[in-house]
């Protein structure tokens, strides 16, 4: 094992050390920090001196990416979508499902219409209101399918039959959502269907 000499020359002083301020240094410039130095620096206390203040700045940083992944799912951003939503074949789903106007967009206010008609005395009108519900009601299920139809033959010929995923599901209960409140927010326009 060799050994470190114990006698080094100590540097000379005088004028030569305004000349090398001037000019730069080669390397670091300071030495290598020793491991214990290092896992000094990095050390934090397991339980911080005031917890009132780790707890609330802990709970200001977890709002701040509760925000930044809310915003990120709004718009539509990959990174924050779930699961199901991923994938260029979902994106595709919801921009046509976007486009369109689907008869079930309205299905929770003409619901709430019902109800409203039921409150109603007379039962001629409150069975009125039932009927004219079931048939609004078969007629959304009905558009919902022809939706699928629709959506499964344009994935197949735009991203191949081995790329095409079972959609319909998921068209079906994004066109049963009013518009406002779905997620991610539309990013077409009515009547602009994807290419």
């Amino acid at each position: 094992m060799a050994k470190h000499p114990t006698n080094t020359p100590a540097p000379e002083t005088g004028a030569d050390d305004e000349a090398s301020d001037a000019t730069p240094k080669a390397g670091k410039g300071a030495p290598t920090p020793s491991r214990a130095q290092q896992e000094a620096a990095r050390k934090r206390p397991l339980v911080p001196d005031d917890r009132k203040l780790a707890a609330k700045q802990a709970r200001a940083k977890q709002a701040e990416a509760r925000e930044r992944a809310r915003v990120g799912m709004a718009v539509g951003d990959e990174r924050y979508l779930p699961a199901r939503d991923r994938g260029p074949q979902k994106k595709f789903v919801r921009d046509y499902v976007d486009a369109r106007f689907s008869i079930g967009e309205v299905l929770i206010p003409v619901m709430f219409a019902v109800i409203l008609l039921t409150l109603v005395p007379s039962p001629e009108v409150q069975t009125i209101g039932i009927l004219a519900l079931w048939a609004f009601f078969l007629v959304a299920v009905l558009d919902v399918v022809i939706l699928g139809i629709i959506l499964t033959r344009k994935i197949r010929e735009k991203f191949g039959a081995d790329k095409a995923e079972r959609v319909r599901w998921y068209a079906a209960m994004r066109a049963l959502q009013l518009r406002p409140l779905r997620l991610p927010k539309p990013q077409v326009k009515r009547g602009r269907y994807p290419s």
